[in-house]
């Protein structure tokens, strides 16, 4: 059996920057020949919960769940990028529990610019009272306390930032 892969789980308030990053890692990676999937959240949970609520319950089942595809991808040999909220840490500590080869990333970026930042309108949702559990807003955000890398993203382009996940993947052995 080959080698298992590694997954990079990149964390942060919605509108943070987490999918900008996960594909700018992605493209870097691929220039290196490394293969890797992004599980984007949102795309994973139009098939796991093609209705959301985003309730502190169905956020439970979805977490476990994506936890569980990546355990099961890099026990396959597949990279993952995990590009998701995970707005609470035994999420991100349980992946790191379960896959040897893991890295954390947090994109530490203020409300206010992921506010200005927020394509999907999910700020203005919650302040017009039709979503209810947004992280940072009606949800506490747990910021990471086991990160291996954090990110500005004031300071940090999305490139400069991707440049500084691959010298920790390969400091780390990953690539």
């Amino acid at each position: 059996m080959g080698r298992e892969g590694w997954a990079i789980w990149i964390t942060g308030l919605p509108a943070s920057g987490k999918s900008t990053l996960a594909r700018a890692v992605k493209e870097r990676l691929e220039r290196l020949g490394v293969h890797v999937q992004i599980l984007e959240s949102d795309v994973v949970r139009k098939v796991l919960t093609p209705n959301p609520t985003y309730s502190p319950e169905e956020r439970e089942t979805f977490y476990n769940s994506l936890v569980y595809i990546g355990v099961l991808l890099t026990q396959n040999g597949v990279n993952v990028i995990f590009d998701a909220t995970a707005n609470r840490r035994r999420w991100r500590r349980a992946a790191r529990g379960l896959i040897d080869r893991f890295l954390q990333v947090y994109i530490r970026c203020p409300l206010e610019v992921c506010r200005e930042r927020d394509r999907k309108g999910i700020y203005k949702k919650a302040e017009a009272g039709e979503a209810q559990y947004v992280p940072g807003l009606q949800e506490e955000y747990e910021e990471p306390w086991d990160a291996d890398l954090e990110i500005d993203c004031v300071r940090e382009s999305p490139e400069k930032a991707a440049e500084k996940i691959i010298e920790i993947m390969k400091e780390n052995g990953f690539i």
